[in-house]
């Protein structure tokens, strides 16, 4: 079963990233089969709804990459108590690819209150491709950083669990 950890961070010291590559670490020694994928990587146009956008390259290369995945794990800096646009460009362009998928979300923000900040994006996803939102996403803020360069043990278990959901969510939709 392929998981793909989505790094949405564009910002070179992303904290989002390094929780990112914690999931993908995480994934990695369970033997799963896991690809990072760094929005970074991938320069995309802004959705427009316009065909030229829908099929612009590096769109199809994405989509081509996540067709026969089954489980997401969403990484985003929270901006003005929302992910930030480069993940919403992304499910606006690419949305198919999370149809009947299990979901998972790793929110790297900078205070305590936007904690639920991510709820119209599930709530998107949810509505818009069936996918199957794990409700117990991972939000942490600076301190849960150690010298911005890796996450602290309590937030590496809680991405830990995010994965074991993901993972039993994503099989338990393999037949669906």
């Amino acid at each position: 079963m392929k998981i793909a950890i989505i790094s949405a961070g564009l910002q070179s010291t992303s904290r989002s990233r390094i929780m990112a590559r914690a999931a993908w670490e995480d994934m990695q020694q369970r033997n799963t089969a896991a690809m990072f994928i760094d929005m970074r990587d991938y320069t995309l146009p802004l959705c427009d709804a316009e065909e030229a956008s829908m099929a612009h390259p590096n769109v199809e290369k994405l989509k081509k990459m996540l067709a026969d995945v089954r489980g997401f794990v969403l990484a985003t800096p929270v901006y003005n108590y929302g992910p930030n646009s480069a993940l919403k460009n992304l499910i606006e362009l690419a949305g198919s690819v999370f149809t009947e998928k299990a979901v998972g979300f790793l929110c790297a923000a900078g205070g305590q209150r936007s904690y639920m900040s991510i709820m119209a994006t599930a709530n998107s996803l949810m509505l818009d491709f069936r996918s199957v939102i794990v409700p117990r996403f991972v939000y942490a803020v600076s301190a849960d950083f150690i010298n911005d360069e890796a996450v602290d043990d309590a937030i590496r278990a809680r991405i830990a669990a995010q994965n074991s959901m993901v993972l039993k969510l994503a099989e338990a939709l393999k037949n669906y």
